[in-house]
Formats: structure tokens, sequence, C-alpha cells
């Protein structure tokens, strides 16, 4: 059974959602980092929650708005291919070595794990 409570103030998720959230992680029921985990997924659900309960108000009182406003809350994250592209056409830090580009270790992880996606 779910047991969703839901007023003008306040949403509050189902119990086995919480549990969901609980069983996702390898933290110790005990430790600080599985209430953040917990914290963390409870907000971003009800944060997806008065999203969409904005988007069909917007949509009953006739407004197209709501893929732009999903667009802008709720953007996706740049690709590898897009991640690597921004870093190499970023400038090189000015240096005595004008040639000699240099990137750090994000970086190169992310030029290298966009090439492993390529195929041969």
């Amino acid at each position: 059974m779910t047991d969703q409570f839901v007023d003008a103030n306040k949403i509050v998720p189902a119990r086995e959602l919480v549990q969901k959230w609980a069983n996702e992680t390898d933290y110790d029921e005990r430790s600080w980092l599985y209430e953040i985990h917990i914290a963390n997924r409870a907000a971003a659900w009800g944060a997806d929650q008065e999203l969409e309960a904005c988007c069909g108000l917007l949509q009953q009182q006739g407004f197209d708005v709501t893929e732009d406003l999903r667009a802008s809350r709720r953007p996706k994250p740049p690709s590898l291919k897009e991640q690597a592209l921004k870093i190499l056409e970023e400038e090189p830090e000015p240096d005595d070595m004008k040639e000699l580009i240099v990137f750090d270790t994000a970086q190169v992880e992310i030029i290298r794990r966009a090439l492993e996606q390529l195929d041969d």
C-alpha cells in the first residue's frame, strides 16, 4: 500500500520510495552520509513533484510553456562529447611554453571516456 500524503503545504514520499532510496546506498544506516543520501533524494523528489504540479497548473491555464520550464529547471547534463569538445576549445593558460597544452586529470578522464565511446 502506498501511503503518500499530499495537501496544500506538504508533499511526503511514500514509505516504499524512502525504503528504495535507503536500499540503493552502501552507507551504514548509522552514518550521516546515509542520512544525507536520503535527504538529497527526498529533496530532489519533492522538487520534481512541485515542478510537475506547476506544469500541470500552467497547462490547465492554457500556457504552453511546460517544456521550456522543465528544460530550464531540469537541464540535461552535457554529453561526454560536448564536455570533451569544450575542454579542447578552451584557450590554454598563458605560460612560457606557448605550444604546450596542459590538461588536468579530470579533463583527461572526460576526453578518455568520450573517446572510448567512439566506434573503431
